[in-house]
């Protein structure tokens, strides 16, 4: 039997392993990814209960609604897919949102606003 090591490189030079990737990351990023879903569906409920039982301005409300739900629907898919292949490449670095949260309440506060003050009539 040799005594050498099994890996065997040049100095100054790093050898390259394959990490792990833990089950739960995936499993983290498929929850945020329903927990934005659910309220996206909840959101699109509300809309809903405008359009049914809202006047005029209810349906301009539900329309911002909804637009805001589908626009919070597809900036999630992208973020699942974004972060689901940089986990797949084991990227190094932030999955954190900084953005997503802040845009979508300057949004929603946009739709409240909207639905408050009448500004279709006058």
């Amino acid at each position: 039997m040799s005594s050498q090591p099994l890996l065997q490189t040049a100095p100054g030079k790093r050898i390259a392993l394959p990490t792990r990737v833990e089950p739960k990351v995936f499993f983290a990023n498929e929850r945020t990814f329903l927990s934005w879903l659910n309220f996206t569906v909840i959101l699109g409920g509300l809309a809903v209960g405008l359009l049914n039982f809202g006047d005029k301005v209810g349906r301009i409300s539900a329309g911002l609604f909804t637009l805001i739900a589908m626009g919070t629907m597809l900036y999630a898919l992208v973020t699942f897919h974004w972060r689901a292949k940089a986990i797949r490449k084991r990227g190094q670095g932030n999955f954190d949102d900084r953005f997503g949260p802040t845009v979508l309440a300057i949004t929603l506060l946009g739709a409240v606003v909207a639905t408050r003050y009448d500004f279709v009539e006058g």
